[in-house]
């Protein structure tokens, strides 16, 4: 596992502390709204984490995780981040690039580290600041 990739996951497991934290909020004050407990255990989670990770990104191009690890999410080229990539991203890194990890572990870190699937998929990439 390359240098970045391990700062990566470290950030990933910042943000989702912090995503728990908010949610455990959250599902307080939802509870006495919705009953149905399959949207307190799937639905709300997810949604506050994306929610989350939306939002910072798009304002600054990094997670909490990523700014104490020192990390920034770009476009491929540089470019700023569009809501486009930032959706496809989240998506494609909660569902496919799964499936693509356990298919082929060797191939799935590229460029060092700064792009995994979720980020080839999107048109991003990680640096270090």
């Amino acid at each position: 596992m390359k240098a970045i990739t391990k700062k990566r996951t470290k950030a990933f497991f910042i943000d989702l502390a912090v995503s728990t934290a908010v949610t455990a909020g959250v599902e307080c004050l939802l509870r006495k709204k919705v009953k149905k407990e399959a949207i307190h255990a799937l639905l709300t989670p997810t949604l506050v984490m994306w929610t989350l990770e939306y939002a910072q990104l798009r304002k600054t191009g990094q997670t909490i995780g990523y700014k104490q690890l020192g990390l920034t999410l770009e476009g491929e080229h540089g470019a700023k981040l569009t809501r486009r990539q930032l959706i496809k991203r989240m998506a494609y890194r909660d569902t496919v690039s799964s499936f693509s990890y356990l298919g082929n572990r060797q191939a799935f870190e590229k460029n060092e580290g700064k792009q995994l699937p979720h980020d080839f998929y999107a048109g991003t990439i990680v640096k270090e600041v």
